[in-house]
């Protein structure tokens, strides 16, 4: 059997374009996500500005519903890592990591992107014994205990603030006096007397033992050196694409991409490859918000419809 469309990746971008597809008409649609569907948003202790959610939500609760809400279409659920994508004639093969591999008319990559690494000493020597990328996930070991942040757009002020419940203290490190994050939520991290700013500041070298993370030190622009005694270290310097599962065996893209290794989309979120589209935090300019990456799911499921609409009748 041939798929009418497959999306690999289930987060926002790929769930909203799995219930578009379906419900718009495209029988056969798998979605490929090896872990549960939800994507990194998952992970966000607070929603503030998804348009008709109000009061306290976190990333989790929004993300729950939107699974059953697609199955209910007949979209189907692969929990399986794939590898690569390909295409040949007008058949795209989608190889998983077990070396198995099924073919779709269409194809819709929505495989997001990661957390960067800072890049500090000692990161990634105490990553996952006191160094940090997940506020929700090991915030609570932290309970009662004062922790460093590093970062300076809105996840890292957010996952602050968050902290800030369940923390004695927490210092936010920012190489810069200023912020990226929405005025709104600046505000809120200036009024709350349990966040420190350490400013023009950027980590120097974490540092520990064999239990985990004792500090970390962080250098001004005047070069002079910070010790802060913490247990837990939180960064959010942004994200890496992932877009392995377009390199093909000679190491090209299947697709044009950017000297950033995003996707280059059309405003259908159409590649330069007919049949293939790409939607959310891979394609390029993408706003990195819930809202923006539902949106070009749907895009992208109906730009997918009218492909496969066409190439088979």
């Amino acid at each position: 059997m041939i798929l009418d469309c497959a999306i690999i990746g289930g987060g926002p971008a790929g769930l909203t374009a799995g219930l578009y597809t379906t419900r718009g008409g495209l029988e056969n649609v798998t979605m490929f996500e090896k872990g549960m569907p939800g994507g990194q948003i998952t992970q966000s202790s607070e929603i503030e500005n998804y348009p008709g959610v109000t009061g306290d939500i976190t990333g989790m609760d929004l993300m729950m519903p939107w699974p059953e809400q697609c199955q209910k279409f007949g979209l189907k659920h692969d929990m399986a890592e794939v590898s690569r994508i390909s295409k040949k004639d007008d058949v795209f093969t989608i190889t998983k990591s077990d070396g198995t591999s099924i073919q779709a008319y269409s194809a819709i990559v929505c495989t997001g992107s990661s957390p960067r690494r800072a890049g500090f000493n000692g990161e990634e020597k105490f990553f996952g014994k006191g160094v940090s990328t997940c506020a929700t996930c090991d915030g609570f070991f932290y309970k009662g205990k004062e922790v460093a942040v590093i970062g300076g757009g809105d996840t890292a002020l957010e996952e602050a603030l968050y902290l800030a419940k369940i923390c004695t203290k927490v210092y936010l490190i920012h190489r810069r006096d200023t912020f990226r994050a929405s005025p709104n939520t600046v505000k809120r991290i200036q009024e709350n007397e349990k966040i420190e700013l350490v400013l023009n500041s950027v980590p120097d070298e974490v540092y520990g033992d064999a239990s985990g993370v004792n500090g970390i030190k962080v250098k001004n622009k005047e070069g002079e050196i910070r010790d802060i005694s913490v247990p837990g270290v939180f960064t959010f310097v942004g994200n890496n694409v992932n877009n392995q599962t377009l390199i093909q065996e000679d190491g090209t893209f299947l697709c044009d991409m950017n000297a950033q290794g995003q996707v280059i989309v059309d405003l259908s979120m159409k590649t330069s490859v007919p049949g293939l589209h790409a939607a959310g935090d891979i394609r390029i300019q993408a706003p990195k918000q819930v809202v923006s990456a539902a949106g070009d799911g749907a895009v992208a499921a109906l730009s997918a419809i009218s492909y496969v609409d066409e190439l088979l009748n």
